[in-house]
């Protein structure tokens, strides 16, 4: 399949037919409430959409799309470096592949299988030099995780998320992460919502501060928080001892009417800038101009779901080191663009007021 696919606009061509009646790939995945995957769902699938009203999606998009970029351009010429540090991996951008799992969440199902789909997000985005994170649905147990699976067969690492379940259940995910050879692991607070888990009756939980402690002593691999949307979380986790967090609403698919991670992502930099930990972000993000705004917020890297889904559906492994290259090579323009030769040098003053 994916070996006949040579540009990323015939990925997402092939994703809109496969994905016919769940997702129209429109040209701007904005989650405006017109869009064909929003609305209320009234007991339905989620599918691509967010939660009720659409508005936690949609505001993701909004809160980056108001940030204006300051162009400056007099000065002597550069390549752009993009290369990141994440836990003893370098890799070629500050970009990764979400922890979106479960394709039967999206309606995928009956065009990818949930096996093919975790490869396919794990080696392309492998190939294009960068790790995939790997999530948890309804579906998955220690003894059927496709994600982890696909980490192991890589061996090139990656991340697991856990949803919030038992303790002692995310602590043997964890081990078994151990053994797979997992870069780092986590638990995705904002999981506590999860229509999925809750429809198919499989018990998800808020997190205390104590909890997140116990799991980071649980294992010798760095633990990240995700679903952070203000600062308060964000200390908690920090100070129990994650040493990475990641601003999310859960592509807005959680809670409805929560504000974009882009509007958040500001005052949890600075509630953390004493803090030795990494700040990870996502939502809404769908170039490289975008991963540079949310660079100069503060963040350090970010995550890319719903276009990796897509890009994995339309063509396979190859589809998404597509998307990846995509991403980087507009993150390289939009920093040769804004005078930035480096991520380190990346600051909020490239954003215009």
């Amino acid at each position: 399949m994916s070996s006949v696919v040579m540009t990323l606009e015939e990925v997402r061509n092939k994703a809109k037919e496969k994905l016919k009646g769940v997702c129209m790939v429109y040209k701007d995945c904005d989650g405006n409430p017109t869009r064909f995957c929003q609305g209320q769902h009234y007991g339905r699938p989620l599918g691509f959409g967010g939660i009720g009203s659409g508005a936690s999606f949609h505001n993701n998009w909004l809160a980056l799309r108001k940030i204006k970029l300051k162009m400056k351009l007099v000065e002597t010429h550069f390549e752009p470096d993009t290369t990141f540090h994440f836990f003893g991996k370098d890799l070629s951008m500050p970009i990764m592949g979400a922890s979106v799992t479960g394709v039967n969440s999206f309606g995928g199902e009956n065009v990818i299988a949930e096996r093919e789909f975790c490869q396919a997000t794990v080696c392309g985005c492998i190939e294009a030099g960068t790790i995939a994170w790997r999530g948890d649905t309804y579906t998955y147990s220690l003894e059927n995780s496709y994600g982890l699976d696909a980490i192991k067969e890589a061996k090139a690492g990656g991340v697991k998320i856990v949803k919030p379940r038992e303790q002692n259940v995310i602590i043997e995910f964890f081990k078994k992460a151990e053994e797979y050879g997992v870069t780092a692991v986590g638990v995705d607070t904002d999981g506590c919502g999860s229509y999925m888990m809750t429809k198919h009756n499989k018990p998800v939980f808020k997190k205390t501060s104590d909890d997140i402690r116990e799991l980071v002593n649980s294992t010798a691999l760095p633990v990240i928080v995700k679903g952070i949307m203000c600062a308060e979380d964000a200390l908690e986790a920090v100070n129990a001892g994650a040493l990475a967090i990641v601003v999310s609403n859960h592509g807005g698919r959680v809670l409805d009417h929560t504000p974009g991670t882009a509007d958040v992502l500001p005052e949890i930099v600075e509630a953390l800038k004493d803090k030795n930990v990494m700040i990870v972000a996502d939502g809404g993000i769908r170039t490289g101009y975008d991963v540079l705004k949310m660079l100069a917020l503060g963040a350090d890297a970010v995550l890319i779901g719903r276009d990796i889904v897509r890009a994995a559906i339309g063509g396979g492994s190859v589809g998404v080191r597509l998307q990846m290259d995509y991403l980087r090579e507009t993150l390289k323009k939009a920093m040769k663009m804004t005078g930035f030769s480096s991520l380190a040098e990346i600051t909020s003053e490239v954003i215009e007021v």
